[in-house]
C-alpha cells in the first residue's frame, strides 16, 4: 500500500492512466467562496514518453499567452516537471466541456502561431531553449486525440 501524499498527483496511479487526457485534478475553495479548479493536461504516457524541453517550453509560452484569449479566469498554465503534461488552473468555472473547447481553440491558435511569445532574454529565463515547430507538433498530436481527452484510465 502506497502512503497517501499531500500532492494530489502523487496519489494518482500513473501506471493506470491513458494519455492523452484532460482531467480535473482537484479543487480549492477560498475563504470568500471562490473555487480554483486544477486540471491535469497529460500529453505523454507517464514513464513511457516525455516532451522534449524546447518544444514543451514553447508550448507552455504559447498556451499560457493564447488561452487567455478564450477564457477570462485562467489563473495559471504550467508544465509538469516530469515533462509529460501541464497543469491548468481556472477560477470559478466548473464547465468541463467548456474547458475542452477552450483548450481546443488554444491549440488551434498554436498551430497558426508565427512566433513564440516572450521568447527573448528580457522576458524568459532560458530564451535559447525554444522550438516553435516542436510546440506545433505537440499541439497537432494532442488535437488528433481530442476524442480521447475525457478518458483518463486505460480499460
Amino acid at each position: 500500500m502506497v502512503k497517501a501524499m499531500n500532492v494530489e498527483s502523487f496519489n494518482l496511479d500513473h501506471t493506470k492512466v491513458a494519455a492523452p487526457y484532460i482531467r480535473l485534478a482537484g479543487t480549492t475553495k477560498g475563504a470568500n467562496g471562490d473555487v480554483i479548479y486544477k486540471y491535469d493536461l497529460r500529453l505523454k504516457q507517464p514513464n513511457k514518453g516525455h516532451m522534449d524541453m524546447p518544444a514543451l517550453h514553447s508550448l507552455e509560452h504559447l498556451m499560457a499567452e493564447l488561452i487567455r484569449n478564450h477564457h477570462d479566469t485562467v489563473v495559471d498554465f504550467s508544465p509538469m516537471g516530469c515533462q509529460t503534461g501541464f497543469y491548468l488552473t481556472i477560477l470559478n468555472d466548473d464547465n468541463y466541456d467548456g474547458l475542452l473547447e477552450t483548450v481546443e481553440k488554444t491549440l488551434e491558435d498554436v498551430l497558426n502561431a508565427e512566433e513564440v511569445p516572450a521568447c527573448n532574454e528580457v522576458q524568459c529565463g532560458w530564451a535559447a531553449s525554444h522550438s516553435l515547430e516542436g510546440a506545433k507538433e505537440l499541439a497537432k498530436e494532442l488535437l488528433e486525440h481530442k476524442a480521447e481527452w475525457h478518458k483518463v484510465f486505460a480499460e
